[in-house]
């Protein structure tokens, strides 16, 4: 087997964009539901703003919900964005008819692009990823980072590259000091 154009590689966990915090659902769910608790306190919304840190368009925003659908009512709807079309066990089955290898698909060569992996995908889950798509569901979703396989001729002679380096690369090869330096200065011995 050939080497894969996407090869599984453990994730990194550093942020993109380091000056920035990242959006954390979960402690914006918890600062939601300490309000809700100062809310059935009787505290005021302007003092419920001021202690956790909020506008008090957002402070009013949350007792509306409160109000309306009690604590449940500022409880996180989960992530955002769309559901995903692959659950985790046609996740996994993707990944392991990749592992595979591409010849073990029909294809021509051993070597993975993202064409032949949306094929794939489809071939396997009745599901279709456009190829531009495809990447975000290897790198974010099943871990695998892009591996560019090493250009070599198949004809490679490497005992004549050895001889040629050998033999011929010191004559061709320019040695520091063998010409004389240049300069466009009429002030520069050289240019005497």
């Amino acid at each position: 087997m050939g080497l894969l154009w996407w090869q599984h590689e453990p994730m990194a966990t550093r942020d993109r964009k380091p000056t920035t915090r990242r959006r954390d659902r979960h402690a914006f769910e918890d600062r939601r539901l300490q309000a809700a608790e100062l809310f059935q306190q009787g505290i005021h919304q302007a003092e419920v703003a001021r202690r956790l840190g909020v506008s008090r368009q957002t402070a009013s925003r949350w007792h509306q919900r409160w109000q309306a659908g009690g604590t449940d009512g500022l409880r996180s709807a989960g992530p955002p964005g769309r559901t995903p079309n692959l659950s985790v066990a046609q996740l996994d089955t993707v990944e392991q008819a990749l592992l595979q290898g591409a010849k073990a698909h029909g294809f021509d060569t051993d070597l993975w692009t993202l064409g032949r992996i949306a094929e794939v995908i489809w071939r396997t889950t009745g599901v279709r990823h456009h190829p531009a798509h495809v990447w975000k569901l290897l790198r974010h979703q099943l871990g695998w980072s892009l591996q560019r396989p090493a250009r070599r001729a198949q004809e490679r002679d490497e005992q004549a590259i050895r001889q040629w380096v050998a033999r011929d690369w010191p004559r061709i090869k320019k040695t520091p000091g063998a010409a004389r330096p240049s300069s466009a200065s009429s002030t520069s011995p050289a240019f005497r």
